[in-house]
């Protein structure tokens, strides 16, 4: 799908965590950066993170450094279809190298990105997903997998991936779990062409987000990560001590792929107040730059192959 990559790694786009700062960091260290629209308030704002990602391109190309492809998750939901509207047509004016949809039907979005030379993936968290994406012409498939951060899926990657690669030529893309080079090269024997990977870059300088929720990430193990309902409607997976700190009744909670939406304590909302991670939070014991962890996966995956 991309040439030249320093690793087959994709830093996933993630609610409230990736940002320009982020996806620079990534692109600069070889691999491809991605942000999510949603952590955007309007079109406006779109293109000031639009402008200052192709600033840096330019700039880090003109000296001679590398600085990979980047990418736009846009969620497809019927609700947002007036702003996905408008930022697909910044995305068209900036030629966006890779677009990342999710929830809903990727068949339009496949035509107008393929116009002006973009690529276009799709996330899947079931058969039925994979089946749809490949039946719209997308370039690849986000196969999420049990243990993905945010909203993860639920089966296990050595069945999953098989069964989407029997009736599926394109790109596959796995997530879930995944926080090593040996776990990138892993995917790879079992037949995946490039990785998802978010928890872990959370863990890292550029991420912009609360010190206590890197001080968090480095003290959780996969026993700690919750997959409820219960604050958005749709299961994904949270780091146990947040819930704890939120006020949240963790017994009461919906957990698994049950569907039900509860009432929060007051004041508080998903993600801003109550932190996501996937089952790669017990792989990070540091806190290192972006930069640091990619030489860190590079060495693994090379010692792996």
């Amino acid at each position: 799908m991309f040439d030249h990559l320093r690793l087959p790694l994709i830093c996933a786009p993630m609610f409230l965590v990736s940002d320009p700062q982020l996806v620079i960091a990534a692109c600069k260290s070889g691999i491809v950066g991605c942000t999510p629209t949603l952590n955007i308030r309007n079109a406006e704002e779109l293109r000031q993170w639009l402008e200052t990602i192709e600033a840096e391109r330019k700039a880090t190309l003109a000296a001679g450094q590398v600085f990979a492809p980047y990418g736009i998750n846009i969620v497809l939901h019927t609700t947002a279809r007036d702003r996905n509207i408008a930022d697909l047509d910044l995305c068209e004016e900036y030629a966006v190298p890779l677009i990342a949809t999710s929830v809903g039907d990727p068949a339009s979005v496949v035509e107008r990105v393929h116009q002006w030379g973009g690529k276009v993936i799709h996330d899947a968290i079931t058969l039925r997903h994979a089946r749809k994406a490949a039946a719209a012409g997308v370039d690849g498939i986000v196969l999420v997998c049990a243990g993905a951060g945010g909203h993860g899926g639920h089966l296990n990657p050595f069945s999953f991936l098989p069964l989407v690669r029997a009736f599926y030529d394109g790109t596959l893309i796995l997530a879930g779990g995944i926080g090593t080079g040996a776990g990138m090269r892993a995917a790879q024997v079992l037949g995946a062409d490039y990785i998802y990977m978010g928890t872990r870059f959370i863990g890292t300088q550029e991420a912009q987000v609360s010190p206590h929720y890197k001080e968090l990430l480095l003290s959780s193990e996969p026993d700690d990560i919750i997959m409820t309902s219960a604050l958005s409607g749709i299961p994904a997976n949270y780091m146990h001590a947040s819930l704890l700190e939120a006020g949240i009744d963790i017994e009461a909670l919906p957990q698994g792929r049950v569907i039900q939406k509860l009432p929060l304590p007051e004041g508080k909302t998903p993600w801003r107040d109550i932190w996501s991670a996937g089952h790669g939070v017990g792989m990070i014991s540091d806190l290192p730059s972006v930069e640091e962890l990619v030489q860190r996966l590079e060495q693994e995956y090379q010692l792996a192959k």
